[in-house]
């Protein structure tokens, strides 16, 4: 059955009153909202008819009524009024982007906290490359016969480094010689290239050498599959203890919980620049109850990027993904150009 006009509003009105009081919200309250165009009696029989309909709920305390996931996820699709950020807006977010490009996750940590803060929702943020990484360029820094720093940028241009106690005392003057060989043979190869190609140049050099050699490679392997798993950083559980959804000390500590223990979990969506997921459409049992709103950001070198918001089904759809389109933008002009986008005043 498709909605008249006049239910289309009505819902729009309970969604939005609820949205800012938490409330059940009752007939005399959309009368007064909509100016008193609409007797009260009719809106009576047109909230039983969206209750019917599964659009709202109502509580069996309250003469009120309440969205259900079936009427935000209508109010998202059409319904919703696309919000623009506000000079002020924009100000603070690129205030809170004004961060070195220096190591990813030191990055991606700094934009959850920010993201945290400016909607008063936990909030988590990812990095992931489309392609594995494997090594650019590889140094050998000595620090004695039985000591030297392997030196190692990824291709994703982060640098690792790592202390090595060699097994054999190794002539420091023989290290150029295997920074060559490893900037020849083990650059833009997979870990796997990398064991199969060891193997390939071990009649190449002395025995004492294959060791560092093999060493190097061990550690290279190592450090591009770790640095290659998708980064996830969560920010903000606490603002959860503000919501009354989470008034019960229970229900708050368990999402507290898998945000902390679980954010593997959390959804992913490789779709759109935008992905709003409402209650059961939730995958994982502990966000059903919850909304989930993600965009997407570009970091460059064949990377992307998610940044999510997870709150109350009662969240403002409409500010939250203005603000995190806004987050996601600046982002992806910050890994893109290391600058910020210009200042625009977007009011109307």
């Amino acid at each position: 059955m498709e909605l008249t006009d006049r239910k289309k509003h009505i819902l729009k009105v309970v969604i939005e009153d609820y949205i800012r009081t938490a409330e059940p919200v009752g007939s005399k309250a959309i009368a007064a909202e909509m100016g008193g165009k609409v007797s009260s009696a009719t809106i009576r029989n047109e909230l039983s008819d969206l209750t019917e309909l599964g659009y709202l709920e109502q509580p069996h305390t309250s003469a009120g009524r309440v969205p259900s996931p079936k009427g935000y996820r209508l109010y998202v699709n059409e319904l919703m009024e696309r919000q623009r950020l506000s000079l002020d807006e924009t100000e603070k977010i690129n205030a809170a982007l004004q961060v070195k490009m220096e190591e990813l996750d030191r990055v991606i940590s700094q934009a959850g906290r920010a993201v945290s803060s400016f909607v008063n929702y936990p909030a988590y943020v990812t990095a992931a490359g489309r392609k594995k990484l494997t090594a650019r360029r590889f140094e050998l820094l000595p620090v004695d016969e039985h000591k030297c720093i392997v030196v190692m940028m990824m291709s994703d241009s982060r640098v690792k480094s790592q202390l090595l106690r060699l097994q054999l005392k190794v002539d420091l003057d023989q290290l150029p010689t295997m920074v060559n060989l490893l900037n020849t043979h083990f650059v833009n190869i997979s870990p796997v290239e990398m064991n199969q190609r060891l193997m390939s140049v071990a009649e190449q050099v002395m025995p004492q050498l294959f060791l560092l050699l093999s060493q190097v490679i061990a550690y290279a392997a190592d450090a591009l599959e770790e640095a290659g798993q998708r980064e996830i950083v969560t920010a903000g559980a606490r603002e959860l203890l503000k919501l009354p959804e989470f008034r019960d000390a229970d229900k708050a500590h368990q999402l507290m919980s898998f945000l902390a223990d679980s954010k593997e979990s959390l959804p992913m969506p490789d779709d759109g620049p935008m992905k709003i997921l409402i209650g059961p459409e939730n995958v994982s049992e502990a966000l059903k109850d919850t909304s989930v709103v993600v965009a997407s950001y570009d970091i460059g070198d064949d990377m992307r990027g998610l940044i999510g918001v997870v709150g109350p089904t009662r969240m403002d759809y409409a500010a939250v993904a203005a603000r995190l389109t806004g987050f996601a933008e600046g982002l992806t002009r910050l890994f893109g150009k290391q600058e910020l986008p210009p200042k625009e005043d977007t009011k109307e």
